[in-house]
C-alpha cells in the first residue's frame, strides 16, 4: 500500500540546540505551539545536526595533530588539512579525491562527501566541524522513546542529511538513522496493472520521505530542522527497521 495523499508539516520556533539539550521536550514545545497532535502512523523527519548539536558531535580543529595522509589528499583536494584529518578519522575508504571533492564511505557504511563532517550553520565554524552522530538509528530510538513518554504516542522518527549522488548535482534528503518506519518497502513478488510480476523492486521509503520534508526544511538559513509527515500507511510502521537496512553491502559494490 502507498499513501495516496501526504502532508509535511515543518515545525516552527525551534531554538539553537546546544550540547546536552534534549531534543524530544524541544519538538513536543514546537508541536504544542502549532496544536500539532501528533499520531502513532505520523512520522517526524529530523534534521541530523540538531542530534548532531544535541549529542555534542563537535571537533575543535585547533587540537587536531595532522597525518601525513591528510597532508597528502588535502593537496589534491584544496581542503584544510585539519579538516581532511578529522574526515579520515570518520572514514574506512577514500573513494575519490578532486580538487574541491573528497568522497569517503563513512565508518557506518555511508559513501557520501567529507564523510558528513559539516561546518555550516555550526556556531564557531572557523574552528570547529561537527559530525555525524555516533550511530543514528540508536539516537532515532531514543528520540521515539523519549517523544512517547512526553506524548503518549509513538510517530516514527527519520534522522535525514543532505547527500549528493553519483550522475546526479545537487543534494537531495537522504535517511540516516530510523525507529519505527519501513526504510525499505519489498514489492518483490506484487503485480504492476497488467499484472507483471515485480522481480526487483525495492523502494526506498525512508529516503523520498527524507527528500520530501527537505523541501520544507530549506538548507540554508530557514531555521526548521523537523518536520511532521502524516498520511503514512500503518502497514509502514516497524519497531525494527533501520536506516542501515539501506546501506548496499560491500559485496555488491558494482563501482569499485
Amino acid at each position: 500500500m502507498t499513501p495516496a495523499s501526504l502532508s509535511l508539516i515543518a515545525l516552527e520556533g525551534i531554538p539553537e540546540v546546544e550540547p546536552g539539550d534534549a531534543l524530544g521536550p524541544l519538538i513536543a514545545a514546537a508541536l504544542k505551539r502549532q496544536s500539532l497532535r501528533p499520531l502513532d502512523e505520523d512520522a517526524l523527519l529530523v534534521c541530523q545536526k540538531i542530534v548532531s548539536k544535541s549529542e555534542n558531535r563537535f571537533v575543535d580543529l585547533e587540537g587536531v595533530e595532522v597525518s601525513a595522509r591528510a597532508r597528502e589528499l588535502a593537496a589534491g583536494c584544496g581542503k584544510d588539512p585539519r579538516l581532511v584529518e578529522v574526515i579520515l578519522r570518520e572514514s574506512t575508504d577514500v573513494v575519490r579525491c578532486a580538487p574541491q571533492v573528497l568522497i569517503v564511505r563513512h565508518r557506518l557504511g555511508l559513501v557520501m562527501a567529507n564523510a558528513g563532517v559539516d561546518q555550516s550553520n555550526v556556531p564557531g565554524s572557523g574552528r570547529r566541524v561537527l559530525l555525524l552522530p555516533e550511530d543514528p538509528d540508536a539516537s532515532a530510538r531514543r528520540l521515539r522513546d523519549s517523544l512517547r513518554a512526553l506524548l503518549g504516542v509513538s510517530p516514527a522518527v527519520v534522522i535525514t542529511d543532505s547527500f549528493g549522488r553519483a550522475w546526479r548535482r545537487g543534494v537531495c534528503g537522504t535517511a540516516i538513522g530510523a525507529a519505527g518506519f519501513v526504510t525499505l518497502l519489498d514489492r518483490r513478488g506484487d503485480e504492476d496493472r497488467f499484472g507483471r510480476t515485480l522481480k526487483v523492486t525495492q523502494v526506498a521509503t525512508a529516503d523520498g520521505l527524507a527528500a520530501a520534508a527537505e523541501l520544507v526544511m530549506g538548507a540554508g538559513a530557514e531555521g526548521r530542522p523537523v518536520v511532521l509527515a502524516r498520511g503514512l500507511p500503518i502497514a509502514w510502521r516497524d519497531d525494527s527497521a533501520r536506516a542501515a537496512d539501506l546501506l548496499r553491502p560491500l559485496s555488491e559494490d558494482l563501482f569499485k
